[in-house]
């Protein structure tokens, strides 16, 4: 039996999958948070827990392009701070996916992703938009940190859907363009690869997920393409609206699929 009969995919699925895995490729280079749009995807054409499994290794191959395109641009002690976090809601996401049922899952992390747009978006008007990276050191900071980073780990854990959350996170923390890019790059490097035990794990990696992806990863090289070309003729202003959208858009699609 192969991929596409495993998987029950017509051509125009496949077609979708491919639009979805460029689209991944163009958020890890310009747009982040945007991948939430091909995870909605992923989970229309494929089982919803099984999509997850699919969608991690292009995740980890735009990661890879993310991270050779800005990796002069990272905030490494944000970095540091943020990863015990993240482990400690990576762990909590693998025990609720050992319980947790797909339209559990759903509800669960578009409500998180609308609420921490709607306080991101409360701050940024009441003049937390000034905020700079260097501030994580204080102690509201690295409250902030900790909160975003369990947060980070659960939702990347359970849907893939960690991206909006660390980008509200380094919106809110005052990063710039190029620094959020940086920065973000290595981090969702870091965390999806470290997933890659826990989903397999679960069942969710295998080598029929495997054969699609490796079908499927040739669509996210162009995407990070067209994203490098893209983000350099995107102003601030309007990068941080697009992230922000994308993550309310995300977030809609989770609760009403």
């Amino acid at each position: 039996m192969d991929t596409m009969t495993y998987w029950h995919i017509s051509g125009w699925s496949f077609a979708a999958l491919a639009l979805a895995a460029l689209l991944v490729g163009f958020s890890k280079t310009a747009v982040s948070g945007a991948n939430t749009v091909s995870l909605a995807v992923f989970a229309a054409v494929l089982p919803a827990r099984a999509s997850t499994g699919v969608l991690l290794p292009l995740l980890i191959a735009g990661d890879v392009l993310a991270v050779l395109t800005y990796r002069r641009h990272a905030h490494w002690p944000t970095l540091w701070r943020l990863f015990p976090a993240v482990a400690a809601g990576v762990v909590v996401g693998t025990l609720f996916l050992q319980w947790a049922g797909d339209s559990v899952v759903r509800t669960s992390i578009g409500a998180i992703l609308l609420l921490m747009a709607a306080v991101t978006v409360w701050r940024r008007r009441a003049g937390g938009e000034d905020e700079r990276p260097d501030a994580v050191a204080t102690r509201s900071g690295r409250l902030k940190a900790r909160s975003y980073g369990v947060l980070g780990g659960f939702t990347t854990m359970v849907a893939n859907a960690g991206g909006p959350v660390m980008s509200l996170y380094l919106l809110s923390a005052g990063f710039r363009k190029l620094g959020f890019l940086g920065t973000s790059a290595f981090f969702f490097l870091i965390v999806n690869v470290s997933k890659v035990p826990f989903s397999a794990g679960l069942g969710l990696i295998d080598g029929h997920s495997l054969l699609l992806d490796a079908a499927l990863v040739v669509f996210v090289v162009p995407g990070a393409l067209i994203g490098k070309w893209a983000v350099h003729r995107i102003d601030q202003r309007l990068f941080e609206r697009l992230v922000i959208a994308a993550t309310v858009v995300g977030g809609v699609q989770l609760l009403v699929g």
